[in-house]
């Protein structure tokens, strides 16, 4: 067996890697980010002004770390601030957007949470970080509300003041497994570590929908630096006893892209195999990066909790990059990570809106969230409704509400859909064989 295991709330391992402990954020920094002056993650321009009281909320995802990066999700949402007080603000009130960088770092993670409590926010929105277990204990203690995480923890979907809108990476290796069900031989390259250990149930529960026996499953470091040996082993697996071509399903994370990398060198010397993934692992900011058309991607399916980029549905997500944060790279409309920032403060934006006239508070939108009110996101995610036990609560998901994927494939270097439409894997989950 290889690898260090590691006790981490997390799916999708390898999002998750080790992450750069030097760049936590210094005790001096910290002061000066809590006074809020400009250059310190507080969008310019939105407080201060009279009438109501603006309302501060909190975006964080890891930036400037040698591992996973998310700088998209808190360029993004100072733009949608940007916008929403351009045009007068939610119900009059200024909306004033506080960021922070959790810097893929457990104790950096919780100093976000302090903050966001002691600066008085009302939520966390449209955020990422794999250390729940870091952030949320401040969160509960002090009421807020976690809209829209990535979905990357298994206390985002069992957190009471958790408002996922995606249904992370459960729905993701559930769909990918339904959607690989007429391969040959199957083969999963995971992380040999505690979260890992939790994937392959979730894709052979997809499998088993199909009637395709349990994938292959191999155990790999999470942090190493080539897998030619896996690579090899994958393919020999899944080209070997079936007439339907295999599947081969590297879920590493970060590390994805040294597999491919391996893969792609060793599949010369073997027949065709079809290769999938998940969001998360691959999105098209990755594709990009690894060489678009020409790169090891091209062909691969992918499960997604939205529509591709190109859909329409897009098109006010779009229009507020295009006014408020034209030529900032950092913001990619087709990066999950943007995405999910976009429907969590549109899921925002709609609580505020019930409020009327009402104190927005920390309390007054959790009790808006519990008292079952159903928001549209304009066909990017079903209607989302929050409820204390869901239906996925029997499997250890009480607060997974939204089961939908969509399924992608890479042609000519861009992620497309490969199939119409939504697959709700609510009842595949209900049937996955998962302990947690």
């Amino acid at each position: 067996m290889t690898g260090r295991r590691r006790n981490r709330s997390t799916f999708l391992p390898g999002l998750l890697t080790h992450h750069a402990r030097n760049g936590v954020l210094s005790a001096g920094t910290a002061v000066a980010c809590a006074a809020l002056v400009a250059g310190c993650g507080v969008v310019p321009g939105t407080t201060g002004d009279a009438g109501a009281a603006p309302i501060t909320v909190m975006t964080w995802a890891p930036q400037d770390t040698k591992a996973t990066n998310k700088p998209g999700m808190p360029a993004f949402a100072r733009a949608y601030a940007r916008w929403v007080n351009s045009k007068g603000g939610i119900n009059g009130r200024k909306l004033n957007v506080l960021t922070c960088n959790d810097h893929n770092d457990s104790v950096a993670a919780a100093k976000c949470a302090r903050r966001a409590a002691k600066e008085n926010v009302v939520a966390v929105v449209g955020s990422y970080s794999q250390y729940a277990d870091s952030f949320f204990p401040s969160l509960e203690g002090a009421g807020i509300p976690y809209i829209g995480g990535y979905g990357i923890t298994n206390a985002e979907f069992t957190s009471p003041l958790s408002y996922p809108v995606n249904g992370g990476q459960p729905a993701l290796l559930a769909g990918l497994g339904s959607a690989l069900a007429d391969c040959g031989p199957v083969s999963l390259i995971r992380p040999d570590t505690i979260a890992g250990d939790q994937l392959p149930p979730l894709l052979d529960s997809g499998l088993k929908t199909g009637g395709h026996p349990p994938a292959r499953d191999q155990r790999a470091a999470e942090d190493a630096t080539e897998y030619d040996g896996h690579a090899d082993l994958a393919l020999r697996t899944t080209t070997t006893g079936s007439e339907n071509e295999g599947c081969v399903v590297p879920a590493l994370g970060d590390r994805n892209s040294t597999f491919m990398d391996s893969f792609r060198r060793a599949r010369e010397e073997y027949p065709d195999v079809r290769t999938a993934t998940v969001l998360g692992s691959v999105d098209q900011t990755v594709i990009d990066a690894t060489g678009g058309a020409s790169g090891p991607y091209e062909g691969s399916y992918i499960t997604g909790w939205y529509p591709v980029a190109s859909d329409p549905r897009w098109d006010a997500m779009k229009r507020v990059i295009k006014e408020e944060a034209f030529g900032d790279n950092r913001i990619d409309p087709a990066d999950a990570g943007v995405q999910t920032t976009w429907i969590a403060y549109s899921v925002f934006h709609k609580v505020v809106e019930s409020l009327g006239d009402g104190e927005v508070t920390a309390d007054t939108v959790t009790e808006a969230l519990d008292d079952g009110l159903g928001i549209s996101t304009g066909g990017l995610t079903p209607t989302l409704r929050w409820q204390f036990q869901g239906k996925l609560a029997s499997v250890g998901f009480p607060r997974l509400v939204n089961a939908d994927v969509t399924l992608q494939v890479v042609r000519e270097g861009r992620l497309v859909s490969a199939r119409r439409g939504f697959v709700d894997t609510t009842r595949t989950l209900e049937n996955a064989d998962v302990n947690y």
